[in-house]
């Protein structure tokens, strides 16, 4: 599968993302940068992410999350997204403050349960991130699959928070992945935010896309409502797949900032506990193993780091 992937260009995708998001408007920071204007781009940025926040006002207050979060997908023929809109309750000096430090994303990436490690190389940007994942459980991770995700801060104002992780390659031949974040704070000191989480793939990543849905992945299921006759129903196929991990991805950024109210030695056994019991209130989409199960196999994946931060 590999070598199949080899025969495009490993730069196609990004080119063609990046001229789709140009033309539908600027969805992402990096197209914004490009778009002349006379308005600073923090302030285009800003402005984009409070209208943003005006349009899903209703959708923010009453959803089937429980909390003020708006979640959708896209599909296209190479690429697969994740969006997740979301009202915090930290003030966004706490968020910004967080989320521009690359070891801090290694905490967040850290909750997901197929992620075995994360190390960045700095605190400061751009930082290389070493993340392995693997299966849902206990694995050596000599088995498991490494990626490099670069870390890049795109803007950190007093009013808006824009950053990037990007890795080349992922596993069972995907690409190009990327993890998004733009905050913006709201008068009432909370924080509103995006969360974008997508990858490509291409002839390779399909088949074996197709293979995972069959067997392991067969019956699983996303989060956007669909019909099917008279019952309701949930997306399937990668769009459940996508939403499952930006949900799961958004859960972590709740667990991390909730953390931060416990003291230090209590931090990291806090958000754990956070992390599993908000994944808990989705079971259709997100239960794969009992508590303890997920906390002793943790406990494992923390010892491997050099350092618990």
């Amino acid at each position: 599968m590999d070598t199949l992937l080899h025969l495009l260009p490993k730069y196609t995708l990004r080119v063609v993302f990046a001229l789709l998001c140009a033309l539908l408007g600027g969805l992402t920071v990096s197209a914004m940068a490009q778009t002349p204007s006379s308005t600073p781009v923090v302030e285009q940025g800003a402005t984009a992410l409070l209208e943003k926040h005006a349009a899903l006002a209703a959708q923010l207050a009453s959803n089937p999350y429980g909390r003020p979060l708006f979640l959708d997908s896209s599909e296209t023929k190479t690429r697969v997204s994740g969006n997740a809109y979301a009202m915090l309750d930290s003030p966004f000096s706490a968020v910004s403050t967080t989320f521009k430090s690359p070891k801090r994303w290694c905490d967040v990436m850290m909750l997901h349960l197929n992620t075995k490690y994360c190390m960045a190389s700095s605190d400061a940007s751009p930082s290389l991130l070493n993340v392995n994942i693997g299966k849902k459980g206990v694995q050596a991770l000599a088995e498991s699959y490494a990626l490099e995700f670069a870390f890049r801060l795109v803007s950190a104002s007093p009013n808006y928070l824009a950053l990037q992780l990007e890795a080349d390659k992922g596993p069972m031949g995907t690409s190009d992945y990327k993890i998004e974040l733009r905050a913006v704070p709201l008068p009432d000191g909370k924080t509103f935010i995006h969360f974008r989480y997508s990858y490509g793939y291409g002839l390779a990543g399909r088949l074996a896309m197709q293979a995972y849905l069959a067997t392991l992945g067969s019956g699983k299921v996303g989060f956007t409502q669909i019909s099917q006759g008279n019952k309701p129903a949930y997306i399937g196929g990668t769009r459940g797949i996508v939403e499952r991990n930006t949900m799961r991805y958004y859960l972590a950024i709740e667990a991390y900032l909730a953390s931060l109210n416990s003291p230090p030695q209590q931090q990291l056994s806090t958000r754990l506990e956070h992390w599993f019991d908000a994944t808990e209130q989705f079971p259709l989409q997100l239960r794969e193993m009992d508590k303890a199960s997920y906390l002793a196999m943790k406990k494992i994946e923390y010892q491997r780091l050099p350092a618990v931060s």
